[in-house]
């Protein structure tokens, strides 16, 4: 029997405490768990949780697996990467994520570009920014803007 096949984009995330992780990402966004995986320690090798109808893996830190590094964004300096979700309530999801522990990295505001949008940091390192359209705005107008930005 062949395996149906989905392709998909899933962001898979590195954290210290993947466990810990689920329970903030289902608290902030509303994350439901699909799954996890431990090993005998306790620490989670692979886990997945669905957000926003999109599939995000994660799993605890490994440095064995990585030449000896830690690959947490804390480890890492930072990251350069933002996960966005697109949201039909931006404010209360917002809040909520701020409620649950994640911190303001760019607070929630109409921007020129059409979303009222913002970005926050939970509290494992990585970067969240969540928009919602709420005026439609043409690449000129948007270039205009830039210009006297």
């Amino acid at each position: 029997m062949a395996i149906e096949v989905h392709p998909a984009l899933s962001p898979h995330l590195v954290v210290d405490d993947a466990a810990a992780a689920i329970d903030f990402y289902v608290k902030a966004f509303g994350a439901v768990e699909i799954g996890r995986i431990a090993r005998p320690d306790g620490k989670l090798i692979h886990a997945a949780v669905e957000i926003n109808g999109s599939t995000v893996m994660l799993n605890d830190d490994f440095p064995e697996m990585s030449d000896g590094k830690s690959m947490t964004p804390p480890a890492l300096g930072g990251t350069p990467v933002t996960i966005h979700l697109t949201v039909t309530d931006v404010d209360e999801k917002f809040h909520r994520a701020l409620d649950a522990g994640a911190t303001v990295v760019m607070p929630l505001e109409d921007q020129f570009w059409g979303d009222r949008y913002g970005a926050v940091r939970d509290p494992f390192g990585h970067q969240w920014s969540l928009g919602q359209p709420v005026r439609e705005v043409s690449y000129e107008e948007i270039q205009q803007a830039m210009g006297q930005a």
